[in-house]
């Protein structure tokens, strides 16, 4: 029997178009950034492989450049508690490689992605010497709190359009997930994972929210038209 290499063994030199989907490079100086470059390395997942496992030692900061990643954990009766989706831009990890944690959460790519990774030692030189990548890592924590308060409210609505329609706004967050823009490239089965419900409960969901006017559903994807709507989903008076 053939053993699939790991996503680690097939890590690769990143391409100029992968580099350019990274954003915080551009926040470096020229010689800051010619130097990390060539430390970077991408790998490319496929559905059900782990980038992250619980229990092991971080050595890289990690962040998606295509596809989609799940971050969940196991409760002790076994039930997957999922805490957030991970779609293009996203960079996680910061905190876990800032004090050289072992991982408490596992990361699984829900589709075919693509992840770059930054070893731990040069994300490490950059805290002690980049003013524009502390800036990023700061902003980064700030809305990371932000994201798992709602995160805490949302597990409170018992209402699974106010759930689908609060995961989404999560997704569309521009600062941790740059690579979004308007258009969130998910499955209907996918979202269903991140939020916990039936794919058949989320497409009602998703269609009550489309003729809401807050979200058009395309091929591949959801596009955001009220993105404000799906963050105060359930909240009005």
């Amino acid at each position: 029997m053939t053993i699939e290499p790991s996503v680690y063994q097939r890590r690769r030199t990143p391409t100029l178009a992968e580099l350019s989907q990274i954003p915080w490079l551009n926040l470096l100086t020229p010689t800051e950034r010619k130097r990390i470059e060539s430390q970077l390395v991408v790998s490319d997942p496929m559905p059900g492989d782990y980038v992250c496992r619980v229990g092991r030692q971080a050595t890289y900061w990690f962040g998606v450049i295509e596809g989609l990643l799940k971050m969940s954990t196991d409760s002790a009766s076994g039930r997957t508690i999922t805490f957030t989706g991970v779609p293009p831009g996203g960079w996680f990890g910061e905190g876990t490689a800032i004090k050289r944690e072992s991982y408490r959460y596992n990361i699984m790519a829900l589709r075919r992605s693509v992840v770059a990774g930054l070893p731990i030692d040069t994300f490490h030189w950059l805290l002690d010497n980049s003013i524009g990548f502390n800036r990023f890592v700061m902003n980064q924590l700030n809305e990371r709190l932000g994201q798992f308060i709602e995160a805490r409210e949302i597990d409170r609505a018992h209402d699974p359009d106010v759930q689908v329609a609060r995961n989404l706004a999560a997704l569309f967050n521009p600062t941790l997930f740059p690579g979004v823009g308007e258009l969130l490239r998910i499955t209907q089965q996918e979202l269903a994972y991140l939020v916990g419900l039936s794919r058949q409960r989320v497409n009602v969901a998703l269609n009550t929210l489309q003729e809401q006017g807050a979200i058009r559903i395309e091929y591949g994807g959801m596009r955001v038209l009220d993105l404000n709507a799906l963050r105060t989903s359930g909240t009005q008076c």
